[in-house]
């Protein structure tokens, strides 16, 4: 069973959306879809890197 969707509003700057949408027409995904799957690799890489130790 897929996870269900939560909708959500948020602010971006300008130059960030701009940028977004750029970078989800080249990798065939809508605003949405390309923010879920970079927040979803985001969090991953994040989870599994080891914290770093202060000195």
């Amino acid at each position: 069973m897929r996870p269900l969707k939560v909708k959500i509003s948020i602010t971006l700057d300008g130059d960030v959306l701009e940028q977004t949408k750029k970078l989800a027409e080249d990798d065939d995904r809508n605003v949405s879809q390309y923010i879920n799957r970079i927040l979803k690799e985001h969090i991953k890489s994040t989870v599994q890197s080891p914290p770093l130790s202060k000195p």
